[in-house]
């Protein structure tokens, strides 16, 4: 069985912006994002996220976008658990920029050498190499379905031990992750909103069981710290 814990990142750059046309590729926290990021990390190391869950978290994987590696790093010196880097939960998309009149550009993201020079201790796959880790320009939703498929399945063959497992992602993501769970795949008229650092909670039974616990949870934030 996994008590799963699926958290949207901190507040970025780009979540801030008024003016779309000012986004960069892959964004960082912003100073409020960090505020955010340091809560929720009091939050995960002081409570019990799930009346259900006995044991502290197993394990930390976050998506290889900047966002999600700057806010798995107040969780890792919180509960003092290792992130894992799973590039298979990156946001919708991928690394890319749109500069008008079809001209929709993608970008490598960080190389490996990056990634080890800010987070030295994370454990980063073969995926991640020197050239960075997106080979596309943008990603359409069906693609980003598919890779949700791919996670719920190969979270599902975990399921006969026993794991605590917080996943660090992203908003079209996570949703994209629940439906796949939930197997109502595309079910495009139903949303999961998620704000910075919400927490949602889901336990993963034997032949496919999913039960959801809560979702988007953000009491550990004051209400002027609530962001989407």
């Amino acid at each position: 069985m996994i008590d799963l814990y699926l958290i949207r990142h901190a507040q970025s750059h780009n979540n801030a912006l008024p003016d779309e046309r000012e986004r960069i590729c892959d964004p960082p926290l912003t100073e409020v994002g960090h505020r955010q990021a340091e809560m929720l990390a009091g939050y995960l190391a002081d409570v019990r996220l799930c009346p259900a869950v006995q044991e502290s978290v197993t394990r930390l994987v976050c998506s290889p976008m900047l966002r999600a590696l700057e806010t798995a790093r107040y969780l890792e010196q919180a509960i003092g658990v290792t992130p894992e880097v799973w590039v298979d939960i990156h946001e919708h998309g991928g690394i890319y920029l749109d500069h008008g009149e079809g001209r929709v550009v993608g970008y490598p993201g960080q190389t490996r050498q990056q990634m080890q020079s800010q987070f030295p201790s994370y454990a980063l796959p073969a995926e991640v190499t020197d050239q960075g880790w997106w080979r596309g320009s943008y990603e359409e939703l069906w693609a980003c379905q598919g890779r949700a498929i791919k996670v719920a399945n190969a979270l599902r063959q975990r399921t006969g031990g026993r794991e605590c497992l917080v996943m660090v992602s992203h908003g079209t993501f996570i949703t994209c992750l629940l439906k796949a769970l939930l197997n109502v795949l595309p079910a495009d008229y139903i949303w999961f909103l998620h704000h910075n650092t919400g927490v949602s909670c889901v336990q993963l039974g034997a032949e496919g069981r999913a039960n959801v616990r809560y979702l988007n949870r953000v009491g550990h934030l004051p209400v002027e710290l609530i962001t989407v």
